[in-house]
């Protein structure tokens, strides 16, 4: 198979290039999925510099989500048979033309969506789930305030907290347009940070019930401030730090749970219930339309280092993908 690699197979911060692996074979409960597209995340980025090692028995590989067409499966994979339409959650591989994943993975792709597409949704959505509606217990006719608004997860996660019924949500960016597109994703308000402060703005809208975010540092403190009493916090990253001055007195006088969580390193049954939960619960939306992909910019998979480069500058809105 062709697959991304640095140049010294693996080694931190190397310049990447294409390379030719032999094909992985689906072990107990595998498929094999011939790769149409991978999404790019910015653990991509992280693992590059490495930062985030993939867990023991993860491929080498970058990429943590892919869409494509199953090409084998391997014993005891039952779902899913040759030529079906897939997308699926990964601890690593993506950039390949071929990759095996445990069929609990794995999603079907509606035909209303567009295969290349598809690699919009796996990670973001299974992320959302995970953080706001399974840990953060996000519940009808609460209040969501969601950073990054117009990332690949924030898309998402607003998307899936206006169908499940949040009463109010808060998204945040970092332009005017971005903040436009929040609002059409369904954010009730957008706040552009350059211009504003969310915690004031959130706190005299009544306060967040829930808060999603993956800035940290300074935000750490703000999140608490703008929290309504027993609001729960959850973080899936801290771009900008993982150290903060915290008065904890506010924790403390209105309730708060400070939360926060990685999906990648999850046991196979653990991502299994997560995928089960996004099928049942938000899987339908996607069918119909009313939960829609983002899609900032399409890349060859020989682009990756191009790719990388746009994700790590920033400004993009949704997924960057790599079509293979």
């Amino acid at each position: 198979m062709t697959a991304i690699m640095t140049a010294a197979h693996g080694e931190p911060g190397g310049p990447l290039t294409l390379i030719e692996r032999p094909r992985p074979v689906p072990g107990p409960g595998e498929i094999l999925i011939e790769v149409a597209a991978a999404g790019l995340n910015r653990a991509d980025l992280a693992q590059r510099a490495g930062r985030y090692p993939p867990p023991p028995g993860a491929s080498d590989i970058l990429g943590l989500e892919v869409s494509g067409v199953v090409a084998a499966a391997g014993p005891g994979a039952s779902r899913f048979k040759t030529g079906d339409r897939v997308c699926a959650l990964l601890a690593g591989g993506g950039y390949a033309s071929h990759v095996v994943v445990d069929e609990g993975s794995v999603l079907p792709v509606p035909e209303s969506i567009d295969l290349v597409t598809a690699a919009c949704f796996p990670e973001a959505m299974m992320t959302a789930w995970a953080n706001v509606f399974d840990r953060a217990g996000l519940k009808p006719g609460e209040t969501f305030l969601c950073h990054g608004a117009t990332s690949g997860i924030g898309v998402m996660a607003i998307q899936m907290a206006k169908v499940y019924g949040a009463s109010k949500i808060f998204g945040t960016a970092g332009s005017e347009d971005k903040c436009a597109l929040a609002r059409d994703l369904g954010a009730d308000i957008a706040i552009n940070y350059r211009t504003q402060d969310f915690e004031q703005v959130v706190k005299e809208a009544g306060g967040a019930d829930v808060t999603l975010d993956m800035v940290g540092g300074d935000y750490i403190q703000k999140n608490i401030g703008a929290a309504k009493a027993d609001g729960r916090i959850i973080n899936i990253a801290y771009q900008n730090g993982m150290t903060a001055t915290v008065n904890f007195g506010l924790v403390l006088m209105k309730r708060l749970s400070l939360m926060a969580t990685t999906l990648r390193a999850r046991p196979v049954p653990e991502k299994s219930r997560i995928r089960a939960a996004v099928e049942k619960d938000f899987w339908p939306h996607v069918a119909s339309g009313k939960l829609r992909p983002v899609l900032d910019t399409v890349y060859s998979l020989a682009e990756a280092e191009v790719a990388l480069a746009h994700m790590d500058k920033g400004g993009h809105s949704g997924k960057i993908l790599l079509k293979v």
